[in-house]
């Protein structure tokens, strides 16, 4: 049985410890991801929804974050390095887990495939291009490909699945870019700077408290510029997301007299999820971003 391995970030030092998470399960089979002759192993929910969707029932996917488990402290143990360096395929984005970059550089230096140029990366230092669906769409259609080089007998069923899935992401992109065409505030305030692709494919200005990484803690005058903003600009809501601390939206929120809302950047979900996949739970953030930013 061959193996694929698909990976994306990690914001852990690139040292492969031991002490990493259990492996979970298999995928929900009404998501594709039964057994076939060829195995993935995903690190990171968007990855493992793509393949999923592409790969079919001719694939089986089994993911290396657990779920509702925050993939940013993802560790690397040794089953994790083993089971990279016997892949046949190694699907990763380049510069997003440090670690998941050395372990490929060291076992899987010709089977590494960067998912960067698919994505169609253009914000400095932000890997989230998955909350952009069209660059998602663009993905699955590189993986379709990747699939189809290592299963030829596949390639028509591969390709048909990720058209189908273009189509379902090219609808679900309509649906946003009509929800948040007429909206009282195209400022949006978020806990850290994870939306940026949203953002910007949506045409809303993106004002994080703190930077990329969420565990960064701002500073007095960062909170204070931050309130400024929320002030000048009415701001009515300010999002904090899932699988972080709301701590600090709520501060900010609380000194402004402004309300909180929950954006999920879909790193990781599980039975807590406003949806039960990457669609659904788009759909989900869609419904809170109008109410929050108060769309016609």
């Amino acid at each position: 049985m061959r193996t694929v391995l698909v990976s994306a970030r990690l914001a852990v030092p690139a040292v492969l410890t031991a002490a990493g998470l259990l492996l979970a399960g298999c995928s929900d089979p009404d998501e594709g991801g039964a057994s076939g002759d060829l195995a993935v192993v995903t690190s990171f929910y968007p990855l493992q929804f793509v393949t999923e969707r592409v790969a079919g029932p001719a694939v089986t996917v089994r993911n290396l974050t657990k779920a509702g488990a925050e993939p940013h402290d993802l560790e690397l143990g040794p089953r994790d390095v083993a089971d990279l360096g016997d892949a046949d395929l190694v699907v990763y984005l380049a510069g997003f887990q440090p670690a998941v970059d050395t372990a490929v550089e060291q076992e899987a230096s010709d089977t590494g495939y960067d998912v960067a140029p698919a994505a169609r990366l253009d914000r400095e230092a932000d890997p989230h291009f998955w909350l952009d669906p069209t660059r998602l769409a663009d993905v699955a259609d590189a993986v379709a490909d990747r699939l189809a080089a290592l299963d030829a007998a596949g390639a028509t069923d591969f390709r048909r699945n990720a058209t189908t899935l273009r189509a379902e992401l090219a609808e679900l992109d309509a649906e946003m870019s009509a929800g948040l065409a007429d909206c009282a505030s195209t400022d949006l305030v978020t806990s850290h700077t994870a939306f940026g692709y949203l953002a910007e494919r949506y045409r809303l200005t993106q004002r994080g408290i703190t930077g990329l990484t969420p565990e960064d803690e701002p500073s007095s005058s960062d909170l204070a510029a931050v309130a400024d903003f929320v002030t000048a600009n009415e701001v009515r809501t300010i999002y904090a997301e899932t699988l972080v601390s709301p701590a600090v939206a709520e501060t900010l929120a609380r000194e402004t007299g402004t309300r909180t809302a929950v954006l999920d950047p879909l790193e990781g979900l599980d039975e807590s999820s406003a949806g039960r996949d990457y669609l659904a739970v788009m759909r989900a953030n869609l419904a809170t971003l109008r109410d929050g930013q108060v769309c016609r």
